[in-house]
C-alpha cells in the first residue's frame, strides 16, 4: 500500500507518516517498505489521473509498503487509530500463542493416553489425530472446465 493509504486509514498527514518512518528507519527494512522508482511513480500517476506536481499533486515519489510494514506503522504512529491497530495486533499474537499451546497440550496428552492403551483404540487414536490436522487446500471446481 502507498504511503498516502495508509496514511488515510491511520488517521494522519502523509508526511506525518513519512517524517515517523524517517526517525524509525531501523523498523522498515527492505521486506517491509520501498521507495517507488521516478519511472513506476510516473506510471502509477498516469494510471490514477493524479495531477502533475505544478497543479496540487503528488510531489515526492512515495513509499509502498508491504503488509508487514503497514503493521510496523501502527507501532510508530500515535493516532488514536495507530494505537488500536497496534493493540489488536499483540492481542491476536498472544492468542494465537496460547491455541498453539493448546494444541501442544493436546497432543502431549494424545501420546500418553495411547501408550496406556493396547492396539484395539489405535483406529480411535488415529482418527483423532487426523481430526487435528489443518484441512487440505482444496481447489474449487469450475463448472464447465475439466482439471485436465
Amino acid at each position: 500500500m502507498l504511503d498516502t493509504d495508509l496514511a488515510r486509514i491511520y488517521g494522519v498527514e502523509t508526511k506525518q507518516l513519512n517524517r515517523a518512518v524517517k526517525r524509525n528507519r531501523e523498523r522498515f527494512p527492505a521486506a517491509f517498505m520501498l521507495q517507488l522508482t521516478v519511472d513506476e511513480f510516473s506510471n502509477l500517476r498516469c494510471q490514477t489521473g493524479t495531477s502533475s506536481a505544478t497543479w496540487g499533486g503528488a510531489r515526492y515519489v512515495p513509499n509502498a509498503f508491504t503488509e508487514h510494514g503497514a503493521v510496523m506503522l501502527a507501532s510508530v504512529l500515535h493516532s488514536n487509530i495507530a494505537v488500536n491497530a497496534s493493540i489488536q495486533v499483540v492481542m491476536a499474537f498472544v492468542r494465537l500463542r496460547g491455541i498453539v499451546a493448546e494444541h501442544k497440550e493436546l497432543q502431549r496428552k494424545m501420546d500418553q493416553l495411547e501408550g496406556k492403551y493396547d492396539a484395539q483404540f489405535k483406529v480411535v487414536f488415529d482418527a483423532i489425530r487426523r481430526l487435528m490436522q489443518p484441512p487440505a487446500a482444496t481447489s474449487k471446481r469450475i463448472a464447465g472446465f475439466s482439471r485436465d
